[in-house]
């Protein structure tokens, strides 16, 4: 088995890497004078199970087209299986058409990945979940909910948490981790004028003294979080915390956040933090390196992946 990684998240390739107890391959990813992305495998990898540790974050097509050529050249050195392992999938909101003449741009890059020569793919918390169908190569989909029970049953009271959906769309993902620790579910009803922007109207269960849990699968600009935080103090909640898959944390995010009514903003490492996540106050990030590797482990000998979620 050999472990690779391109240039988006390298400390989580390492830590997914001394999980299995493996050092990572040789793998040089440069570029040329006009930016021309050129990669070179540095080991013999015939005949050998890879996977290629990329996240399509920012610069999504950098790093996107970084791990196509990585795909090409494995497939030209005759390793035997190409796992592309996504712990952010890039353009995973561009998953229907929301008007006349407009791509479906999660379509096209399953295409790009499966046509470079990627044999499967593993990735985590996709957006939407018919995002898998997308792919016409196995399609793996870890949950990072394991991770973050683990985090809020050692932080907080449960007997007084309860878990909220920042909007109407995360209800299921919410509901499953309300499931998980036995906690009473809210809803934000949000009504959103133009991209970009969102405005909390009403929130859907009663939150007076409650710790409010937000759950959601990517933060971005982090205007919904605060917008939902604000709301659920104005109902009385007595502290907000927010437990996010993906941390893309755009333009002034950060700042954002740290100035929100936010207790705390708990990350997963899905996405390479910025110097201002890092030196943020009220933002952690907990590594979900070990989730991956035991899948990549797994994966390898031929397991089972759904059991680590039962």
């Amino acid at each position: 088995m050999k472990i690779l990684s391109g240039n988006s998240n390298r400390p989580l390739t390492e830590a997914i890497a001394a999980y299995l107890g493996l050092p990572l391959t040789k793998c040089q990813v440069r570029r040329f004078a006009d930016m021309e992305i050129f990669v070179e495998i540095q080991e013999n990898v015939r005949g050998q199970d890879t996977f290629i540790v990329q996240s399509t974050s920012y610069p999504t097509n950098d790093h996107l087209m970084e791990m196509l050529i990585m795909t090409d050249a494995l497939r030209r050195a005759s390793a035997r299986r190409i796992t592309a392992v996504l712990p952010y999938f890039g353009y995973a909101r561009q998953d229907r058409k929301p008007g006349p003449r407009t791509p479906i741009s999660a379509k096209l890059v399953a295409n790009l990945i499966t046509r470079a020569g990627a044999d499967r793919v593993l990735t985590v918390d996709l957006h939407a979940g018919q995002i898998q169908g997308f792919f016409d190569i196995p399609t793996d989909n870890l949950f990072s909910a394991p991770v973050l029970v683990r985090d809020i049953q050692a932080r907080l009271k449960l007997d007084n948490v309860m878990v909220v959906s920042p909007d109407v769309g995360g209800v299921v993902r919410a509901r499953a981790l309300a499931k998980r620790i036995d906690a009473p579910l809210a809803i934000v009803d949000k009504r959103r004028e133009r991209a970009g922007e969102s405005e909390v109207m009403n929130i859907i269960g009663d939150v007076d003294g409650k710790i409010c849990i937000l759950i959601d699968d990517i933060v971005d600009s982090g205007g919904t979080l605060c917008n939902a935080a604000d709301a659920l103090r104005a109902q009385g909640a007595s502290d907000v915390y927010a437990y996010i898959t993906h941390g893309v944390l755009s333009g002034g995010a950060a700042a954002r956040i740290a100035a929100s009514s936010l207790n705390e903003l708990v990350l997963t490492d899905t996405i390479q933090t910025t110097e201002a996540v890092r030196v943020s106050k009220n933002i952690r990030v907990v590594s979900i390196a070990p989730l991956i590797g035991e899948a990549i482990a797994r994966i390898a000998k031929e397991e089972s992946v759904s059991s680590l979620f039962n």
